[in-house]
């Protein structure tokens, strides 16, 4: 993996960065244990059965730094063939049905069955964007690694845009989640690549931000982003995952298009139901880019959706998410009549601010 890394530099394909490079260089270490300790490697030869798993990988940083890039540079130059790549959310989906099945033949341990079946014929397991915003996930997640890395010796790589210990932050019954950290930090080495270059936004081009009017260009503009950004291919865009995101107290939000990071709402969702700034300050933690579709522009009639739009727009704002939207109208046009209007001005400012370069090179969580 390093010579093929180094490759891509001395071509100009990417450019010097530290970071990657030394994540670059864990991996490549990696992926010589695990062929090593492939069957008829060195290592099989002498011992003639699986030894204890190699040490995994946990790469975190902020979106943009290439983590996806080097997970799948390593995957595809991985010499062994009990490899798997997927996404987190696509994996804990399957095993959510996993355990369906093992619960109804009454076995016993259905989760450390579970992984017995998932490890059968996978050595190392690679995740990418490892993010966890169910409490049903969060409870299971420390007996199922355990199981896999422990027990089955499964080799775990994941990308996350949040370090170990920021997971499932301020979670439901989160004291449920924490042996997962620890285990984490105990069987994997903790990567960081979270330099000062989001690459991302060189992919983004020229694409504008803000669309207006609604119009079938404008969609076609978002989803544009939403494909950069997280890598999917558009001819599989009627696959691309949804998602619930966890309110607390027992309240969820469903997420229409989910992945990366990236999450898409319609306005009708977001600002048209009953929702508190709480509520928008969950989904600002959670997605580092958020696409709104459908902004109409607002009267006195709108009142309560005008205010919720702002508490929303405060949030994003606040933590540095990036904002793609279609709307009705340009942001100093969406609400010029009405109580709160006057106030509304400051959420004119914002949405022109956040189309600015410089807000958006700002990393998810800082807005200063």
């Amino acid at each position: 993996m390093l010579a093929r890394y180094e490759q891509l530099i001395a071509a100009g394909e990417l450019q010097s960065d530290p970071d990657q490079r030394a994540a670059a260089v864990r991996l490549n270490a990696l992926q010589k244990e695990l062929q090593a300790d492939a069957p008829g490697g060195l290592l099989g030869q002498l011992f003639g059965s699986r030894r204890t798993s190699p040490r995994g990988v946990y790469m975190w940083g902020g979106v943009g730094r290439g983590k996806s890039m080097l997970m799948d540079m390593f995957v595809s130059t991985l010499r062994i063939p009990e490899k798997r790549r997927v996404h987190f959310h696509a994996f804990m989906l399957e095993v959510d049905g996993l355990l369906r099945e093992e619960r109804e033949r009454e076995t016993e341990g259905p989760v450390r069955r579970v992984a017995k079946r998932i490890a059968a014929d996978v050595r190392c397991l690679a995740f990418d964007e490892m993010v966890v915003n169910n409490t049903a996930d969060a409870a299971i997640m420390a007996r199922l690694f355990t199981a896999l890395i422990v027990d089955e010796g499964v080799t775990i790589v994941t990308t996350s845009n949040r370090p170990p210990r920021d997971l499932y932050k301020d979670g439901l019954n989160r004291s449920l989640f924490l042996p997962f950290i620890d285990l984490v930090e105990a069987e994997m080495d903790v990567v960081s690549l979270n330099g000062p270059t989001d690459y991302r936004l060189d992919r983004l081009g020229d694409l504008e931000t803000w669309h207006a009017p609604v119009s079938a260009a404008a969609t076609a503009q978002v989803r544009e982003a939403f494909f950069r950004l997280t890598d999917y291919a558009p001819e599989d865009a009627a696959n691309v995952p949804s998602g619930e995101l966890d309110l607390g107290g027992g309240r969820s939000l469903f997420v229409p298009k989910s992945l990366k990071g990236v999450a898409v709402f319609s306005f009708k969702r977001l600002c048209g139901e009953n929702r508190g700034a709480a509520d928008y300050l969950a989904v600002a933690r959670e997605y580092h880019t958020v696409i709104v579709v459908g902004i109409p522009r607002m009267g006195p009639e709108n009142r309560n959706e005008a205010i919720r739009f702002t508490k929303l727009i405060d949030a994003l704002y606040e933590n540095g998410v990036k904002l793609f939207a279609t709307a009705q109208a340009e942001p100093e046009d969406l609400y010029r009549k009405g109580d709160g209007a006057f106030e509304f001005e400051r959420t004119v400012s914002r949405l022109k601010e956040m189309q600015s370069t410089q807000y958006m090179a700002l990393g998810h969580g800082r807005a200063t």
